[in-house]
C-alpha cells in the first residue's frame, strides 16, 4: 500500500465524516460538511499526482481511486436529494452513468484490460465535486453561494457526465465484439 493508494483510502474514510455533517443540527454543519468533502477532493488530485510523479501507478489505485470518487459523489448527492437542494432525475442520470462505467471497467477487466479515467471523466467528477460542495453551502435560509452558480455548476457536471458516458461507450465498443 504505497502512499497515493494510502491517500485514496482516506478519501473513503472521509465520506462516513462529511455525511454525518450534513444531517447534524450542528452550527454551521453546512460549511462544515462542505469543508470535509472538498478536502477529500483535493486529496483525489493529491493522490493522482503522488502516484504520477514517483511511479506509483498501481492497478489497485487505478481501480479504487474512481470508485472511491464515485462512492463519495453519490453519497453527497443522494444527500442532498433527501435534502432538496437538487433534482432527483440528475442525480439518477449522474448514477446511471456510473454504474455503466463500473460495469464496462468490469467488462474490460475481466478481459485483462485496465481502463483508467479519461480527461473528460476526469473533468465530470472535478465539476461534480464542485456542483456537490456549491450545494451543500446553497442552504436555506442563508447562502454562502448564490443559486444560479449552483444551479450551473449542476448542469455543466451533468453535462459532462454524459458525454463521458458516451466517450467511454464508444471507446470500449470492441469489448463487446466477441
Amino acid at each position: 500500500m504505497n502512499l497515493a493508494n494510502k491517500i485514496t483510502m482516506l478519501r473513503l474514510f472521509l465520506i462516513p465524516i462529511f455525511m454525518f455533517f450534513m444531517f447534524t443540527n450542528l452550527p454551521y454543519k453546512d460549511v462544515v460538511a462542505a469543508t470535509v468533502f472538498a478536502f477529500a477532493a483535493l486529496t483525489d488530485k493529491i493522490d493522482g499526482y503522488i502516484a504520477r510523479r514517483f511511479n506509483q501507478i498501481t492497478n489497485f489505485g487505478k481501480f479504487m481511486d474512481p470508485l472511491v470518487d464515485k462512492i463519495m459523489v453519490s453519497s453527497a448527492l443522494v444527500a442532498l436529494v433527501q435534502m432538496g437542494r437538487i433534482q432527483s432525475w440528475i442525480v439518477v442520470v449522474i448514477l446511471a452513468r456510473e454504474f455503466l462505467i463500473t460495469g464496462i471497467r468490469t467488462v474490460a477487466a475481466d478481459k485483462g484490460v485496465v481502463i483508467a479515467a479519461s480527461n473528460y471523466g476526469k473533468y465530470k467528477t472535478t465539476f461534480q465535486m464542485i456542483a456537490v460542495i456549491t450545494l451543500m453551502l446553497n442552504n436555506y435560509p442563508f447562502s454562502l453561494i448564490n443559486f444560479p452558480f449552483a444551479t450551473i455548476m449542476v448542469y455543466i457536471a451533468l453535462i459532462l457526465t454524459i458525454y463521458s458516458g458516451v466517450d467511454y461507450l464508444v471507446k470500449s465498443k470492441d469489448l463487446f465484439v466477441n
